[in-house]
């Protein structure tokens, strides 16, 4: 059996929609707590600086930014550097023609038809010197996505030094099952990020999110401020466990006892040299965007060992906890004798 030790902060807060510097600000004022080469990664939500509740493609357009050159990723390589650890985050990329695969995918056959829409929800991975190390589009759009953003060409891993190795950096309704698809039992699933993450070894799943309060618990809360924490009656420090469950249940095939369907379980036979735990980073954010529209929060850590018929919760920030949260974890493996 060998271990080694993962730090990882988590940035959760409330932002503005459509007020990136104002955002940025508050990000980079909450990143002032985290000192130089205390954690190995560091990550901030879909989407963060622009907010997400855009309703058409001309109400985003002025918020694209470019992969490269763009506030998020200037953000994100900076901290990298001063940090010196990985960072990550979600922004609304603006797709141009010579970069419509840029970073996605090799395939020759991938290229974007002349009609698709002008942007995608990506995600970026900054490394500590200040390099792009990693960038994805999001494969399972949501409802609000589809009126401006392509969606990616699949899930994909990344191998980064130890203690991080290998890493698959998704985005929120990547969770969900993939329509036409429709999750029809818990044995069955399907649950292809979960199957994405057992066939290609990943140590590290991020997820980068802007995950939605469940309906009914938004109806019982008023719901009508635009942005921010204000007006919240109680302090928000309790998780949204619903959420939580939900969360783990998605990813059931990396600890369940049946180890997922048969299929899978023979394919994981085959890839896999002996068994390993997996840590799920979970980056949620907070606050209301477009009326009722209330965001749950939650970040979290779990580690899903396969088998152990549980997801283990090591770590949860409250639904309307606001700051950053430094985690310590042990990834464990074990080799087949």
């Amino acid at each position: 059996m060998t271990s080694s030790k993962l730090r990882v902060a988590v940035v959760q807060f409330a932002p503005k929609l459509g007020e990136v510097e104002a955002n940025i600000a508050k990000a980079r004022e909450l990143c002032r707590a985290v000192t130089p080469r205390s954690v190995d990664l560091l990550c901030l939500p879909e989407m963060i600086f622009s907010g997400y509740m855009f309703p058409d493609a001309a109400s985003i357009a002025p918020y694209l930014e470019h992969p490269r050159t763009g506030p998020t990723s200037t953000f994100c390589a900076e901290l990298a550097r001063r940090l010196h650890c990985y960072v990550a985050a979600g922004y609304p990329e603006r797709l141009e023609p010579e970069s419509a695969t840029d970073g996605v995918s090799d395939d020759p056959a991938a290229s974007t038809p002349p009609n698709r829409p002008a942007g995608a929800n990506s995600a970026i991975l900054y490394g500590p010197t200040g390099d792009r190390v990693h960038s994805y589009r999001k494969t399972n759009l949501f409802e609000t996505d589809l009126a401006w953003a392509t969606p990616g060409l699949g899930f994909s891993t990344v191998s980064l030094p130890i203690p991080l190795g290998p890493v698959t950096v998704a985005i929120c309704n990547d969770l969900n099952v993939q329509k036409p698809a429709v999750w029809e039992t818990l044995e069955h699933g399907p649950y292809e990020l979960a199957q994405h993450c057992i066939l290609s070894g990943t140590r590290l799943l991020v997820l980068l999110n802007a995950w939605l309060r469940p309906e009914s618990d938004s109806e019982a809360r008023d719901g009508v401020n635009h942005g921010g924490t204000d007006g919240e009656p109680d302090s928000g420090l309790e998780p949204n466990w619903k959420v939580l469950n939900y969360w783990a249940t998605r990813l059931r095939p990396t600890w369940a006892r049946d180890g997922g369907t048969r299929a899978l379980k023979c394919r994981r036979q085959r890839v896999n040299t002996g068994s390993q735990d997996m840590l799920v980073v979970l980056c949620n954010r907070l606050g209301h965007e477009g009326g009722a529209n209330t965001f749950a929060g939650s970040s979290a850590m779990f580690s899903m060992a396969p088998g152990s018929g549980k997801a283990r919760l090591l770590h949860a920030m409250g639904e309307r906890e606001e700051g950053v949260k430094i985690w310590t974890a042990k990834l464990r493996s074990s080799k087949c004798k």
